[in-house]
């Protein structure tokens, strides 16, 4: 069996007349922290979406598990946590859970166990029955990445996952991330804050619909005068 989770194979997306991806490839494993790095705009949103099959490649290729995407028996194994905030607003953040859980099959013990994982994760326990409407950003960011994870699934595509959590709320989530990453799960992460791409195993730097380096974070800033990530793309090319 590949160890192969994520396989983007020259993608080329336009929208309209619009270049959003050119020829992008990549491979992302089991077992690893890949991230997406890159300005607003780059194109991170529109290569996981079209990862995951809710974007239609113009050219190209892109594979989930061995399966060409979209494939609906391999959605099931996707956690997917969207950069705007697809929640019920007039349940409850319990309703919610028990919602999803019910789409991803779960019953019974199972379904109250995930359940409680999820929400314990984002420490939304004691705001389980509070409606999401009365949920402030950072508190919906943190119930969308709960449902993401509900069904322990095998690949885990997490688009700007911490934006608005506070930093020892992020700290536990990184540490939960690199448990399901020694677990054998395939995390891709979309983030545009260097500290967060320093956590990665390896990135993906994209500008302007291209990637323009890929490595470890470590190997991409030695690469540069200042051994700073955040100069990298100026070294790589990627000035505007």
């Amino acid at each position: 069996m590949s160890e192969i989770a994520i396989n983007v194979n020259h993608l080329d997306v336009k929208i309209g007349k619009k270049q959003i991806l050119s020829d992008m490839s990549l491979n992302i494993k089991k077992g690893e922290i890949f991230g997406l790095i890159g300005p607003s705009g780059a194109g991170k949103t529109t290569l996981v979406k079209t990862i995951i099959g809710m974007e239609k490649a113009t050219s190209g290729q892109t594979e989930v598990l061995e399966k060409a995407m979209p494939n609906l028996s391999v959605i099931s194994k996707i956690g997917y946590m969207a950069q705007s905030d697809a929640l019920y607003t007039d349940l409850t953040a319990k309703e919610n859970l028990d919602f999803f859980a019910s789409l991803y099959s779960l019953k019974g013990t199972a379904k109250k166990d995930r359940m409680n994982y999820a929400a314990n994760l984002v420490n939304l326990q004691q705001d389980l029955t509070k409606k999401v409407s009365n949920y402030s950003g950072g508190m919906k960011r943190r119930l969308s990445l709960a449902i993401s994870v509900l069904a322990d699934p095998d690949v885990l595509i997490l688009d700007e996952p911490t934006v608005g959590i506070d930093p020892e709320l992020r700290k536990t989530i990184w540490t939960e991330l690199r448990e399901l990453k020694a677990n054998g799960k395939c995390i891709l992460v979309t983030t545009h804050v260097m500290d967060e791409a320093e956590k990665c195993d390896r990135l993906a730097m994209i500008r302007n619909g291209k990637i323009i380096a890929v490595g470890t974070p470590l190997a991409l800033s030695s690469k540069t005068s200042s051994g700073k990530l955040e100069d990298a793309f100026l070294e790589f090319g990627g000035e505007n």
